[in-house]
C-alpha cells in the first residue's frame, strides 16, 4: 500500500505490509502530498564512464528500473500486537443488528450481499524476496498484500508493488487454504500485475465480476476488501463513498495517473484488493493512501477499466530482456554528452540483451522502431510482442549509432 506522506526524509514512502523493520521506496508511484525541496546539484565530470560512476556513488538514492523477469523492492514494517485486547468489553451491550443497505439505485444490494458476492474471490498475497542488507549480506524479506480472482483458471489481479522482487508467491484463499502461485506478467508503469495459482488440485472458491469504472459517480457508496496489516486481518471489509473520480495524482518523477478517490479505510495490506460498488462489482483496485497528521479518508484506487484494458497482455508470459536501465533526460544528456534515451546500467549474462550485443554504458534510443526515453516506454512496447519476436534496438555507443537485433524470450521466473 502506498503511503502518501509529507515530503521529508522519513516520509513519502510507498508501502504495503511487510515483516521487516525497514522502508523501501517504490519508484512507480511515489506521490507528493506537498512540494519537496530541490536536491543540490552535484558537479560531475562529463565522460561515458563518469555517468556510471555517478550512479554507483549514489546507488542508494538512484532510481533504477529493472527490465528482467523479477523486480526489486518491498514495503515498510507495521507492527501490531497480536495479544492486545483493543476492546473495552465491559461496555459492550447486546444490540439488534440490521444489515445496512446501499442507497436506492438500480441493482443495488445490501452491504452484506455485496460483500458475500465478491469476498470468495478475494485473496491474500504473501511474498518472500531476497534483499541485500546494510552490509551486503543476503536477507529474506516477507510481504503481504491483497488481490482478487478473475477467472476459473485462478488468474489474480493485484498491484505490481505487492509482488515486486518476489522470489516466491503464495495466496491464501477465502476458504483459508494456502496455494502456490507465480507472477505471470506485470505493468510497472500502471502498478498492475497478474498472478496465477499453480496448484492443480485447488478449487477456485469464487470469481469477481468486473464493473465499469466509467459509470461511477462521486458520492456513490463503495466497499473495500483486503488484508490490512497482514494475514491476521484477512478479509477485512470497510465502507465509504467515492470522493472523486478521475483524480489526477502527480508522482515525484513527474508522471501523472488517474485514480478513484475514496474515504473507505485503506491501509497497508489492502494493496491489490478490490473496491466494489453496490452491485457487488469490482470498480477499482485499492492502491494508495495519504497518511499524515490531521488528514483522514484519502484512499486511491486504480480504475478497473485501466486493468481491463491490460488483462490480455498481462495474461501472456512475461518477456525478459535482461537489462536494468536509467532514463536519460535532456539535462543529463547535456551534462554527460550522451543522447536522450535509456542508459544501460547492467546486462544479465546469457540474457536476450547479452545475445543481441547490448553492453553496459549503451544508450537505447529506439526500440522496435519507436523512440524511447524511459524504461516504461520499452516495457509498453515489449508487452505488445510474443515470445520469439525479434525487435530492432538502436543504441548509442562511444558516439556511434548501432542497430541490433534482439529476440524476446519468456522469463524463466
Amino acid at each position: 500500500m502506498y503511503d502518501i506522506r509529507n515530503n521529508n526524509n522519513t516520509s513519502n514512502k510507498n508501502t504495503y505490509y511487510s515483516s521487516q523493520e525497514e522502508k523501501f521506496e517504490n519508484p512507480y508511484n511515489n506521490f507528493n502530498a506537498q512540494s519537496s525541496k530541490k536536491p543540490k546539484k552535484t558537479k560531475i565530470k562529463k565522460s561515458r564512464d563518469g555517468f556510471g560512476k555517478k550512479i554507483a556513488a549514489i546507488v542508494c538514492g538512484a532510481l533504477i528500473c529493472t527490465l528482467v523477469g523479477g523486480a526489486a523492492g518491498a514495503g515498510a514494517t507495521i507492527f501490531l500486537s497480536r495479544n492486545t485486547d483493543v476492546l473495552d468489553r465491559s461496555s459492550v451491550k447486546k444490540v439488534v443488528y440490521e444489515s445496512p443497505k446501499f442507497s436506492s439505485t438500480t441493482g443495488a444490494m445490501s452491504v452484506v450481499d455485496a460483500v458475500n458476492k465478491v469476498k470468495p474471490a478475494v485473496v491474500t498475497v504473501s511474498t518472500k524476496s531476497i534483499v541485500s542488507g546494510v552490509f551486503g549480506q543476503q536477507e529474506q524479506q516477507s510481504g503481504v498484500g491483497s488481490g482478487f480472482i478473475i477467472d476459473k483458471e485462478g488468474s489474480i489481479i493485484t498491484n505490481y508493488h505487492v509482488v515486486q522482487g518476489a522470489s516466491t508467491v503464495k495466496v491464501i484463499l477465502s476458504t483459508g487454504k494456502e496455494a502456490n502461485a507465480k507472477v505471470i506478467n506485470y505493468d510497472a508503469s500502471q502498478d498492475l500485475a497478474m498472478v496465477k495459482i499453480t496448484d492443480s488440485n485447488v478449487k477456485i472458491p469464487g470469481v469477481a465480476e468486473l464493473g465499469d469504472s466509467e459509470k461511477i459517480q462521486a458520492g456513490e457508496e463503495v466497499i473495500a476488501i483486503g488484508s490490512p496489516l497482514g494475514e491476521q486481518f484477512t478479509g477485512t471489509v470497510t465502507k465509504g463513498i467515492i470522493s472523486a473520480v478521475n483524480r489526477t495524482v502527480k508522482s515525484s518523477d513527474g508522471k501523472t495517473s488517474n485514480y478513484i478517490q475514496t474515504d473507505a479505510a485503506i491501509n497497508p495490506g489492502n494493496s491489490g484488493g478490490p473496491l466494489i460498488n453496490s452491485e457487488g462489482k469490482v470498480i477499482g483496485i485499492n492502491t494508495a493512501k495519504i497518511s499524515e497528521s490531521g488528514v483522514e479518508g484519502f484512499g486511491f484506487s486504480i480504475p478497473i477499466n485501466t486493468a481491463k484494458e491490460r488483462i490480455s497482455s498481462l495474461s501472456k508470459p512475461l518477456l525478459k530482456i535482461g537489462i536494468s536501465g536509467i532514463a536519460v533526460d535532456e539535462t543529463t544528456s547535456k551534462q554527460h554528452n550522451i543522447p536522450v534515451g535509456v542508459w544501460v546500467n547492467s546486462v544479465e549474462n546469457f540474457s536476450a540483451a547479452a545475445k543481441a550485443g547490448i553492453q553496459r554504458g549503451d544508450v537505447i534510443t529506439s526500440f522496435d522502431g519507436k523512440t524511447v526515453k524511459t524504461v516504461d516506454e520499452i516495457n509498453t512496447i515489449k508487452a505488445k510482442h510474443n515470445n520469439g519476436d525479434v525487435v530492432k534496438v538502436v543504441v548509442s555507443r562511444d558516439g556511434k549509432k548501432l542497430t541490433l537485433s534482439l529476440k524476446l524470450e519468456v522469463s524463466p521466473n
